[in-house]
């Protein structure tokens, strides 16, 4: 197995238990690896693996959510298709976000620079979006964290309630929230 393997696999550990509760025998037979096959593959140990699930997710988030949003059509399209790769990623809603895992307890400090770059990226193509569509971009700006904020706060919802309607409501209106020309949408 390689590393990119290991990686994907990990994934699902920090996921579930989150970086204090993600142990390396949790890890290592996530992997199929040993321990010692585990550390051969990040010498740093848990704190590199999960440097690179960041990677790897920064990676997915290029691919699967910022792809949608830089390709041809129009503004509400490239929303919708956005949001439809979001559900889809977060199994509609009842999947954790490994991002906000990531940002609490010990692992803050340590990994709040690329947490806080891709949530930086992500908002950025998203209040591009609405400024192609005319939105100002003050506006677009707020707008942008607003549907971050939301879409991380539906996911969190979803499971405290263990009911997904709220998730899917927030992805359904994200183009209508985004683009509207009211100043106060």
């Amino acid at each position: 197995m390689d590393r990119d393997e290991a990686v994907t696999r990990l994934v699902d550990v920090f996921r579930q238990y989150g970086y204090e509760g993600a142990s390396i025998p949790k890890l290592s037979q996530a992997a199929g690896l040993g321990k010692s096959s585990l550390y051969h593959h990040f010498p740093g140990g848990k704190a590199e693996m999960a440097t690179a699930v960041l990677d790897y997710l920064g990676r997915g988030l290029a691919a699967n959510i910022l792809a949608p949003l830089q390709a041809a059509g129009t503004p509400r399209d490239r929303l919708r298709a956005m949001a439809s790769r979001v559900d889809r990623f977060y199994q509609q809603g009842q999947q954790a976000c490994l991002l906000a895992l990531l940002s609490l307890g010990e692992a803050s400090t340590q990994f709040q620079p690329q947490v806080r770059q891709i949530f930086i990226t992500w908002i950025d193509a998203l209040a591009t979006v609405a400024i192609e569509a005319g939105v100002e971009p003050a506006i677009a700006q707020r707008r942008a964290e607003d549907a971050v904020l939301q879409i991380q706060g539906a996911i969190i919802l979803a499971h405290g309630l263990g009911e997904t309607t709220a998730f899917a409501r927030i992805l359904a209106q994200l183009p209508e929230s985004l683009l509207s020309p009211e100043e106060s949408a």
